[in-house]
């Protein structure tokens, strides 16, 4: 059996990559004096402002009040994904803080 030349197919394109903006990410920039404890508050800060989103959007979703339902499970997915975040965080902390009270002085 013969099979006809396939040059005239041409491959497809690469997929392009997606331009990541860290549009809610917290930086600290050289010099500044940011203090630890404020960096987790306004992570914990944006994390209920996330929640309290996703909270309202399922509310207008029961209601019937929602038009557009990806609206919710995207918002829904955020926080659920930086409370994720949040947790692990906090075992890490938690992981270290063990870490360093086994030290031997």
């Amino acid at each position: 059996m013969e099979f006809p030349s396939l040059s005239g197919i041409s491959g497809i394109g690469g997929i392009a990559p997606a331009s990541l903006t860290p549009s809610t990410a917290v930086q600290a920039t050289p010099g500044t004096d940011t203090e630890f404890g404020s960096l987790v508050l306004d992570g914990l800060d944006r994390l209920e402002g996330l929640t309290d989103k996703a909270d309202g959007l399922a509310v207008q979703a029961a209601t019937g009040d929602l038009e557009n339902i990806h609206d919710y499970t995207i918002a829904a997915s955020e926080a659920s994904v930086a409370s994720q975040l949040t947790v692990a965080l906090r075992n890490k902390g938690i992981e270290a803080f063990n870490e360093i009270m086994r030290m031997q002085v």
